[in-house]
């Protein structure tokens, strides 16, 4: 295998989106407006999210033998991703029902399909093969246990950091979550790991220094507020310009697939987190998840990477 800056291993869905006025309430019933089908899932955006910038990217997934696994695959080729460990099997590819309000706000239902047939032994080879320093591994925790697990593991193994997002969240063992380098929750997320209410930038800021003493480095994002990284003793606030939000799906997926580009090219956490910030309030603006997402040139960047 060919090595890579950035390997990704995480869950490929195709994303049915509909537009409503307001986000239905439970037993009600709302007309919404215009439809949509596009690519996603925590995994195909994050690798598309950080290509965007100019790392080479490998994607460990898997994906069904239909129509939907082969759309996922088109798209995900012509953002530069190497897909070589993109499996079709007889699952039925992950879909994902996406609702977005007239606020940009939005609910999701994932149905995993083909992304629970990931397995530990591959993620483990695949990450072992596919990275060296200063590559970066990404993962999220929409894939099976075992396959998160194992590729955090891998990561160890070989010296590369390991960016993980831990969206949904679940409870993680503490040697894995020792490995995290960053360690990328939300509010809600940094919320379930500590046990205590997350809201605002001074209780992220408080989040940030706890979490990183259970891990490597830790980043909390509070949507329109930015980011706060916590890494030993410092924690520091990134905030973010001021958007017209128009749809908010993916754009946590846009700041960590960035940051992790930005990582893979040798800068430091806080310029990774500045550069993910920016990624991710240019996503807001626009509609859809990976369509929404920016290139180096759009956030002003260089490329990170010569592609070869």
């Amino acid at each position: 295998m060919t090595r890579v800056d950035v390997v990704v291993v995480g869950s490929v869905n195709r994303d049915y989106v509909c537009r409503v006025p307001v986000l239905p309430a439970p037993g009600e019933t709302v007309l919404g407006g215009e439809a949509s089908v596009g690519s996603g899932g925590k995994g195909g955006n994050q690798a598309v999210a950080a290509s965007l910038l100019g790392a080479r990217t490998a994607l460990v997934a898997r994906v069904g033998r239909d129509d939907d696994g082969r759309a996922l695959a088109a798209d995900l080729a012509k953002a530069w991703i190497d897909t070589t460990e993109m499996v079709a099997t007889q699952a039925r590819t992950g879909m994902a029902f996406v609702m977005v309000d007239a606020a940009g706000e939005n609910s999701i239902v994932v149905a995993p399909g083909a992304n629970e047939l990931l397995e530990a032994r591959t993620t483990g080879r695949a990450v072992r093969a596919l990275i060296a320093p200063p590559g970066v591994l990404v993962t999220q925790a929409e894939i099976p246990v075992a396959a998160f697990d194992a590729a955090i593991r891998a990561a160890g193994e070989v010296g590369c950091r390991a960016v993980v997002n831990l969206a949904p969240y679940r409870p993680v063992d503490a040697e894995v979550l020792a490995l995290c380098d960053p360690l990328v929750v939300n509010e809600t997320e940094a919320s379930g790991l500590l046990g205590r209410e997350v809201r605002g930038v001074d209780q992220a800021r408080a989040a940030a220094l706890e979490l990183a003493t259970r891990c490597r480095s830790a980043v909390v994002t509070v949507g329109a507020a930015g980011a706060v990284l916590g890494c030993g003793a410092v924690v520091e606030h990134v905030s973010a310009d001021p958007v017209e939000v128009v749809d908010t799906t993916g754009a946590g997926d846009a700041f960590t697939g960035a940051l992790a580009a930005v990582l893979s090219a040798g800068y430091g956490l806080a310029e990774a987190v500045r550069i993910g910030v920016r990624a991710g309030t240019y996503a807001v603006g626009r509609p859809g998840a990976q369509a929404s997402f920016a290139d180096a040139t759009t956030l002003g960047l260089g490329p990170l990477h010569e592609r070869g």
